[in-house]
């Protein structure tokens, strides 16, 4: 079982789908096939019973006495059913007739040697006497039915209720056997008609499904040449970027202590920002949306252009702090629209929508303020979607007693608290001293109803500090 399981693994999607879904097709094919056409037989029997009974029970109904008021038949009776069931049409169409008695009792048979005797009632019987019409095709099988079974001919056994004609009561039963050659020609006409058309419909929908699981595994085979070629692509950036990496910490090394403060601070740029655009992008890299095969096209590629943009953006804010740790683009921005820039930012690369909310603070902030805000800001988010992936994401900006407030939370499960004052690397701790470098407070508070990172900076020494 497992060789075949690997086997069929090892084949394409489309082979795969011509296997499975062949079988399930066929064996759905079969099922529904013997479905309608066991239904269209049940049909044509009971059709054909109920037009035989019809005219046979209009044919003797006038000859029967009233059968509530006589446990017999008289032998005048006996004639006129003995003559009228062996001439004309009926003579013809039926084999044998009998009347049963509710209690068994044949009543009257052209087999003159059944009259009299008393036979137990089977279902059939039993279910006529209940006022319904019963019809089976070729199933001779009672135990008085021999000259019945040795005719050698198809068959239609028909049970028909007699009913008193002022009350409705069953007062007997009718059971005769019509030769059945027409009945079994149409119905095998039908089943065969059945049959073909349940094959064709199968092998039209099968053949369908299969022209567009062939189209569709053409694609992804082409996709999946496409996307590896991307990522070679996107492995040797990363390969540059570590290299890069590694050599902008030895020289943080190996720098003279004059440098060491402005070192740190090009440090913590470079993880606030670059970092953690290629961070993302690496992590983005193993995701499903880019490894597996079976997801469309458009959304692989969408995760390979986002990858892209990180890059991008890595390399274009490195360029800017080498020329000087300055976002001009944010320079002429307000506390609200920086806000939204970087939730955009963020929300693009992640597909993670920020709630943003601002006071509308129309304070007059040095480039430096902004950058430490913007910092900040998507250095919180980043932290938010690596260790809570994202939940809940807001952010919140007051002015209140010459202080602006912006606080960024997320409903994630938070962390320990006794963690909280061991920052440890470029993240927290980085955050920390640029926002305390610039006269700010930073605050940290974690629950298991999430994380809240929140600045605070006083408007009135912003001069001074900057």
């Amino acid at each position: 079982m497992r060789s075949l399981l690997t086997a069929l693994n090892n084949l394409s999607l489309a082979r795969q789908f011509i296997i499975a879904g062949g079988s399930v097709t066929i064996t759905a094919a079969v099922l529904i096939g013997f479905v309608v056409t066991d239904l269209i037989s049940h049909a044509v029997t009971r059709s054909a019973a109920a037009t035989t009974a019809l005219y046979v029970d209009s044919v003797i109904a006038p000859i029967l006495p009233d059968l509530t008021a006589e446990a017999t038949i008289d032998e005048s009776v006996e004639r006129a059913l003995d003559e009228t069931l062996s001439q004309g049409a009926l003579g013809r169409r039926l084999v044998s007739f009998r009347l049963w008695r509710v209690d068994g009792t044949i009543l009257y048979s052209n087999d003159k040697n059944l009259m009299g005797k008393v036979v137990p009632p089977g279902k059939d019987r039993i279910a006529a006497f209940t006022g319904l019409l019963i019809g089976h095709f070729d199933e001779v099988d009672d135990e008085e039915s021999t000259v019945e079974r040795a005719t050698g001919e198809p068959l239609l056994e028909i049970y028909n209720p007699v009913l008193q004609p002022w009350s409705g009561q069953v007062v007997a039963v009718a059971e005769f056997y019509e030769r059945a050659g027409e009945l079994q020609q149409s119905l095998g006409r039908a089943r065969a008609v059945s049959w073909i058309v349940v094959a064709l419909v199968t092998i039209g929908i099968f053949s369908l499904l299969s022209f567009i699981v062939f189209k569709a595994g053409k694609t992804i085979t082409d996709q999946k040449h496409l996307l590896n070629e991307q990522v070679m692509e996107l492995s040797a950036l990363l390969s540059r970027n570590r290299e890069l990496s590694t050599r902008l910490q030895k020289a943080s090394r190996n720098a003279s202590t004059l440098n060491e403060y402005l070192l740190r601070k090009i440090g913590a740029d470079l993880h606030d920002g670059p970092a953690q655009l290629v961070a993302y992008a690496s992590l983005r890299v193993d995701s499903e949306a880019v490894l597996d095969p079976a997801l469309p096209r458009e959304v692989r590629e969408s995760e390979v252009r986002s990858i892209k943009k990180s890059l991008q953006d890595a390399m274009h804010e490195i360029r800017n702090i080498c020329r000087g740790l300055v976002l001009p683009e944010i320079e002429t921005l307000s506390v609200g629209q920086i806000l939204d820039r970087v939730a955009s930012a963020y929300s693009e690369r992640t597909g993670i929508s920020v709630e943003v909310s601002a006071d509308g603070c129309r304070c007059d902030l040095s480039v430096p303020h902004k950058i430490c805000i913007y910092r900040f800001v998507q250095e919180a988010l980043n932290n938010s979607w690596k260790h809570a992936g994202g939940k809940d994401q807001r952010i919140k900006q007051l002015c209140r007693d010459g202080l602006i407030i912006l606080t960024v939370a997320d409903g994630g499960s938070g962390f320990d608290r006794d963690q909280l004052e061991t920052f440890s690397g470029l993240g927290l701790s980085g955050l920390r001293e640029r926002v305390e470098s610039i006269g700010g407070r930073f605050e940290i508070s974690s629950s298991a109803n999430g994380t809240r990172l929140t600045m605070s900076l006083n408007v009135n020494e912003m001069e001074a500090v900057s």
